[in-house]
């Protein structure tokens, strides 16, 4: 079974945010629920968010490895991803992980003509050390996410993208970018049927180690909901009030206008269709 799956990580100044479905499918008619995001902390020193995408018994082994490690850990003095010394350490972990869970499993799938990828997202802080946001791919290597990049999507990701290239910055508050992650969710679900609710959200603020959101977004939540319906209805509004602007301003209006924005005005009239612009092959 394939995790077709969307997930979000944003990594701010004032902390994490991170966003996952559930729905999972081999197939149009054989469509499931399975959790993607898993959460780990300890008490002033550390908290970490890990969301999965790809082969689902992949990701489900990793994630069963890591936790079996770690309930180990007291008999086998093993190094887990609760006593790892930071965060880099921890995305080695998770990696090496992977690349024996695929070392493991690869070879059989494939020889069954099943595809054996899987992605996860890291997120989280080890005390002494920085927030930080890994993206970690099937052979176990992975990239981090700088000031440039603040965050990090798995799945099925094209359809809420926009919304985060034009909003996330590093400086966006942890509220901000909650809605904002919300609105990107929004978006995926509905234009991807293979992305579905329940949805779950975890933030974390920098240096708290405690994370102030940790929930499930049910297919009924009213919150939800009405950010969805608000959402359409201002995407609704601003393309009425753009359309009404360019009808309304005409290219001798007592305002004084550069040549520039006369230029602009005629091209974006033209590029609506006034008649004036053709399409060419």
């Amino acid at each position: 079974m394939e995790s077709m799956t969307y997930c979000v990580a944003i990594k701010l100044n004032q902390g994490l945010v991170c966003l996952s479905d559930t729905r999972t499918n081999a197939g149009l008619d054989n469509i499931a629920r399975f959790k993607k995001m898993f959460t780990w902390q300890v008490q002033n020193d550390r908290a970490m968010t890990l969301m999965t995408s790809g082969n689902l018994s992949v990701t489900q082994s990793v994630i069963s490895s890591l936790q079996e490690t770690i309930d180990r850990a007291a008999d086998t003095g093993a190094e887990t991803i609760l006593n790892a010394p930071s965060m880099f350490r921890v995305a080695e972990i998770v990696g090496n992980t992977m690349t024996t869970v695929q070392g493991r499993l690869g070879p059989d799938l494939a020889a069954r003509g099943e595809n054996s990828s899987a992605m996860i997202l890291l997120a989280g802080q080890v005390s002494g050390g920085n927030l930080r946001l890994f993206q970690i791919y099937s052979a176990g290597n992975f990239i981090e996410a700088t000031t440039d990049t603040p965050f990090f999507q798995i799945g099925e990701h094209k359809y809420g993208k926009p919304i985060l290239d034009r909003t996330i910055t590093p400086q966006t508050s942890l509220e901000d970018a909650t809605l904002c992650a919300l609105v990107s969710m929004d978006s995926t679900l509905r234009s991807n049927l293979s992305v579905g609710m329940p949805l779950d959200l975890s933030v974390l603020p920098i240096n708290s180690f405690n994370f102030s959101r940790l929930e499930r977004i049910e297919d009924d939540d009213p919150a939800f909901d009405a950010l969805s319906a608000e959402w359409s209805a201002s995407l609704s509004d601003a393309f009425a009030r753009m359309r009404e602007k360019i009808n309304k301003q005409a290219l001798q209006s007592t305002n004084p206008q550069s040549q520039q924005q006369i230029q602009a005005q005629q091209q974006m009239q033209q590029l609506i269709g006034d008649g004036s612009r053709n399409m060419e092959s």
